[in-house]
């Protein structure tokens, strides 16, 4: 009944992992899913279940529900649910729950679940169902599920709804699947300030506060994780140029600033600006917060879905959306935004392969042919590896960017090419990447959306979420690119101020971790595709689209 009524206001996809406290939750997806309302992936680890319903509603923007057992299981959501809280994607958490009177008796599997993702997840606490027999069950259950979708439609983010069961956990299979008495929770009447399910909509509504800005010089526009088109639109008509992350959503039209970094720094431009517009979650240089903390700078910062809005020194004017006025375009907008896109250009080119050669001349000819035999040889540098996942991936595809030293370089070459990027960059852990990427691609999937869905990562980031690599029964999954650059451990870390003093083997033995995992095995243990690329000849191959499951390993150097 509960799951039904999540359904009929249309939340269909479930994400569940097996247990006992939660059986009755669990056979009735399984037949919900048998009658083909709902869309169910069971997924042993509780961990990888979250993770992968994460991405599920990262890419189709509606809420998802995740089933769990209690005890240990509904720890193991926690990563995956405090990113969520803080990039406000919205999960609905179902976790199963010993009843009152089990608690605080050492029972088995029972613990103090509610409050265990502490204050930036609401939770209603359900206690066991009695054996009231004017009990209303479907009114009951209705009512619930509007308080949920309340909450998540006033805050994008998780909801837990912590459900107590009592012995018997399930009866005899019948029409749901499960006891009545399990499966209707004790639940409250819907909140005074519930929405209305014809009113409802995911998307976070902005507020009132919509500011006028007026085009003036020195002004820039900084798009951080999750801004969206909004930002590039804003810096058109601002005349400003574009700093957007490549986790934007953002990163493209003529006023984009690719290597912004670098002219932050830079006298001339960098000590001009005088006004910053802030979207998103800016995370991937230390040079955004830098400029933000700068005294007497003007920062307007736009509200968004995430928890927090973007202000490093607590000093910016929080909006909800800013509206240009007055020309845009004008004659020294022309000249400010173009002295940043030149100088950006400048610094990312890189000099061609050698050019066709079509002489007759056998000797030129030759010389030619071993040139270019050298440049496929060459070995697959970082910069090499991003910008050729970059150009392979187009409009209909989907690219998953990991929390690894990859996703900072691209940021920093990365040109204008409007595609749809993710990263959970809420939180920015290297955790869950794989399976928040298979959550992508099952909502595309799903959607009937066009394209391939490819992931970019290191080697730490998979060994992180080796478990969503695990073939799933009963579940087709749908394509899947899987690219990691092994250099053999972690150099991200390579670049802390502590890499230059702290001595070398005690540096690599608690922060470089060297490794020895075999990425041919574990892919063939888990039913992938395997491709190697060692050379610059071997990336296109490499990167090739395929209707199956492939991990591309790449090797790098440190």
């Amino acid at each position: 009944m509960l799951l039904e009524a999540f359904v009929a206001r249309g939340l269909t996809d479930l994400v569940l992992s097996p247990g006992s406290r939660s059986q009755a939750l669990a056979l009735e997806a399984a037949r919900l899913e048998r009658d083909g309302a709902l869309r169910l992936h069971v997924r042993i680890d509780e961990r990888v279940g979250c993770f992968t319903a994460l991405g599920i509603a990262r890419e189709s923007g509606a809420p998802v529900l995740v089933v769990t057992t209690s005890g240990t299981a509904v720890a193991e959501l926690h990563a995956a649910t405090l990113e969520a809280a803080h990039a406000g994607v919205p999960l609905v958490l179902l976790t199963a729950d010993r009843p009152a009177e089990l608690h605080g008796t050492g029972s088995n599997q029972t613990t103090a679940q509610v409050g265990l993702f502490g204050p930036l997840v609401p939770v209603i606490d359900v206690e066991a169902p009695g054996a009231d027999p004017a009990a209303d069950p479907d009114r009951r259950a209705a009512g619930l599920v509007d308080d949920v979708l309340a909450r998540i439609a006033r805050r994008p983010g998780p909801v837990q709804l912590n459900l107590a069961f009592r012995e018997p956990l399930s009866g005899p299979s019948g029409g749901e699947g499960f006891a009545p008495a399990a499966a209707a929770p004790e639940t409250v009447e819907p909140a005074p300030e519930a929405v209305e399910p014809a009113e409802r909509s995911w998307a976070f509504r902005p507020g009132p506060e919509i500011v006028e800005l007026a085009a003036v010089p020195g002004t820039v526009v900084v798009a951080g994780a999750d801004a969206g088109a909004e930002a590039e639109e804003l810096a058109r008509a601002l005349s400003a140029p574009l700093l957007a992350e490549v986790s934007s959503g953002a990163r493209f039209g003529p006023h984009l600033v690719p290597a912004y970094r670098e002219l932050l720094r830079t006298e001339g431009l960098g000590d001009r600006i005088e006004r910053v517009v802030v979207f998103g979650h800016p995370t991937l240089s230390r040079e955004i917060p830098e400029l933000l903390r700068r005294p007497g700078l003007e920062v307007v910062v736009v509200r968004g879905r995430a928890l927090e809005p973007f202000d490093p020194a607590r000093s910016a004017r929080l909006v909800d959306g800013v509206r240009a006025t007055g020309p845009g375009h004008p004659t020294w907008g022309r000249s400010w935004v173009g002295r940043w896109v030149h100088a950006s250009r400048a610094l990312l080119e890189q000099p061609e392969p050698p050019a066709a050669n079509l002489s007759d001349d056998y000797a030129k000819r030759s010389r030619f042919a071993r040139a270019q035999l050298e440049v496929l040889r060459e070995p697959v540098t970082r910069r090499l590896l991003v910008e050729a996942v970059w150009n392979a991936t187009w409009p209909h595809d989907r690219l998953v960017l990991g929390a690894s030293r990859l996703i900072r370089v691209l940021d920093g070459v990365a040109t204008g090419r409007r595609i749809t990027v993710h990263a959970n960059r809420g939180l920015a852990g290297i955790d869950g990447t794989v399976a928040t990427a298979t959550g992508v691609a099952l909502a595309a999937a799903r959607a009937e959306a066009p394209g391939l869905t490819r992931v970019l990562l290191g080697d730490l980031a998979l060994q992180h979420d080796v478990g969503a690599l695990l073939p799933v029964a009963g579940e087709q999954l749908p394509p899947l690119q899987v690219i990691v650059g092994d250099d053999g451990g972690g150099t991200i870390f390579d670049g802390l101020e502590v890499a230059g003093n702290a001595e070398r083997e005690l540096f690599d033995r608690v922060m470089y971790t060297p490794h020895a995992m075999d990425l041919a095995a574990l892919a063939a243990a888990n039913g992938w595709e395997h491709r190697l690329v060692t050379t610059r000849g071997d990336l296109e191959a490499g990167l090739a689209p395929s209707p199956g499951r492939v991990l591309v390993e790449v090797r790098l150097a440190r």
